[in-house]
């Protein structure tokens, strides 16, 4: 027998009505951790994969103002804590992952993975690129954190970015307006990014190529790849701080396998926390706040979150492995 479909929360009954319904799908109390890179966290209030552009822009017209809305990508690089999140998440899938040539340069979706890109970057013949087949995160996140990897970031070849505004507005938004700074872009708030221009030089593919073999070679000797993993967790120090990298100091301060409960710091690459297979969010947090705080005490250096920590903990006694 089929289980009866969960009811929308109270506040999303306007999203479904006899007047008005998305194109696109709503879930309401979808799991999330199986979604995200460490495969930890939990629940979405309710979740919203848009059709369109226009699908988004309808049904973030119509939703109560209060009501919060985030916007998630690949999930590489964030931490859904184990008590969910309120409100509404959106998650762009295909009506947001074309990729198509315009003059010297790509106009893509925000939901394509950044490893694509560089892909059809290189089968273009478009150099430039070449700094997202090391980035494990998609378009819409990278615009929205300027990512950035390898000698590049997202701000060095921005040209234009589409963004549906919380009031369900539809506006492209030039580079300079974002004030781009280290791993910071100015977006409005609630703004999700739903499509790109970015720039790039004509080159020989075999050049281009060779370029992506290499940054994949060294992503692949230096990082956990295979492992369950987030990316990068610290920030790197500004110059004034240290002129030593986030993973020199954690190293430093004696926390390379590091565990807390199903979490590690891994051996590999010190900046990067592992689900060893049995982590729960909290134990991810947990063991990121006691590397701070070694670090702090080792160097007096502070550092800041790379990784995203977003929603609720779990109700006191659940979600925990302590």
């Amino acid at each position: 027998m089929t289980a009866p479909a969960m009811p929308l929360p109270q506040w999303a009954q306007c999203l479904d009505t006899e007047g008005f319904r998305p194109r696109g799908r709503l879930t309401p109390q979808a799991a999330l951790g199986p979604r995200t890179w460490f495969r930890v966290g939990g629940a979405a209030e309710l979740l919203f994969q848009p059709a369109s552009a226009e699908d988004l822009a309808q049904v973030l017209g119509r939703l109560p103002l209060e009501v919060p809305v985030l916007p998630l990508g690949a999930c590489s690089n964030v931490i859904v804590r184990d008590g969910g999140i309120d409100g509404l998440v959106i998650r762009l899938a295909r009506g947001f992952s074309t990729i198509r040539r315009d003059g010297d340069g790509l106009i893509v979706g925000a939901a394509c993975l950044d490893m694509t890109v560089a892909e059809h970057a290189t089968e273009a013949g478009l150099a430039g690129l070449e700094f997202l087949a090391g980035i494990p995160g998609s378009i819409g996140g990278g615009v929205a954190m300027n990512a950035g990897a390898y000698g590049s970031d997202m701000a060095t070849v921005l040209d234009w970015v589409e963004i549906v505004t919380r009031d369900g507005g539809l506006l492209r938004l030039p580079a300079a307006s974002l004030d781009f700074g280290y791993r910071h872009a100015s977006l409005p708030p609630q703004a999700v990014v739903v499509r790109a221009r970015l720039n790039a030089q004509e080159a020989p593919p075999a050049v281009i190529r060779q370029r992506i073999d290499e940054i994949r070679a060294a992503r692949e000797s230096a990082q956990p790849v295979r492992a369950r993993t987030g990316g990068s967790t610290f920030r790197n120090p500004a110059p004034d701080e240290s002129e030593r990298k986030a993973w020199e100091l954690i190293d430093a301060a004696g926390c390379r396998g590091l565990v807390v409960g199903g979490a590690q710091i891994s051996e590999k690459h010190c900046n990067f926390m592992l689900n060893t297979g049995t982590a729960t969010a909290a134990d991810l947090e947990r063991l990121g706040d006691v590397v701070r705080q070694r670090v702090h005490d080792h160097t007096a250096v502070t550092l800041r979150w790379e990784i995203r920590r977003i929603g609720r903990p779990a109700p006191q006694g659940t979600g925990d492995n302590t």
